[in-house]
């Protein structure tokens, strides 16, 4: 999944020969702190809503703020991995994506990772989450996997956690079958350390409802 895949257009970019009382007025019409600015269609940056409420008179043009504009971007083709990793690291809540040529091409925001996230984490799809812990040099996906597919199932999905000076990982599995006690004994058998297991109905249900109320949330 990249970053193009992510891309909201619901959020315009801003022009230089904009106002900062354009710039607030499009903040508060789609509910974020920054907006993109572009020139000719070239990213410039983004600006904040506490750079233009510091000015002396907001009816001016953004050309004439003569701002260091943060400029956070991402380029078209990363991972969605480097998109969150350069939200979080430039603490903004949207993220320009732009072209080989700094051509703005849109953006990303929470909502546009949460919704593909899901997706590809399988929330929606019937199923049992399974947690076991690994030592880091004995962790093997197609063993696993194997495991897995030795009950007629399959893995969804899966990742991985991992915990700072520890010798062990945390693998959660997302699995497409309802009843899954005998791959719990299977890795059991094979001295699997089971953290923790959730079966389709109850767990399902309560999962893709914090889902759907967190989504509503971001988009009230």
């Amino acid at each position: 999944m990249i970053a193009s895949e992510l891309i909201s257009y619901d959020i315009p970019p801003l022009k230089l020969s904009d106002t900062g009382v354009k710039a607030l007025d499009w903040m508060e019409e789609f509910k974020t702190s920054e907006l993109p600015v572009v020139d000719d269609n070239k990213y410039i940056g983004l600006i904040g809503e506490s750079e233009i409420l510091d000015r002396n008179d907001i009816d001016d043009k953004l050309s004439d703020y003569n701002l260091s504009f943060k400029t956070p971007s991402v380029r078209q083709e990363r991972h969605m991995f480097e998109v969150i990793s350069t939200m979080v690291q430039h603490e903004v809540s949207i993220l320009p994506v732009v072209d080989s040529d700094e051509q703005y091409l849109g953006v990303v925001t929470p909502r546009n990772i949460l919704e593909h996230f899901s997706k590809a984490v399988s929330v929606s799809n019937a199923g049992s989450i399974l947690t076991l812990e690994v030592n880091i040099k004995d962790y093997s996906l197609s063993e696993i996997s194997r495991m897995v597919e030795s009950d007629d199932a399959n893995i969804l999905a899966s990742f991985i956690t991992s915990h700072a000076n520890s010798t062990k990982l945390e693998v959660t599995l997302k699995i497409n079958k309802a009843e899954i006690s005998r791959i719990l004994h299977t890795f059991e058998r094979f001295n699997y350390t089971v953290l923790a297991s959730y079966s389709e109905s109850e767990y399902q249900k309560d999962l893709q409802g914090k889902y759907d109320e967190f989504m509503r949330f971001l988009n009230p």
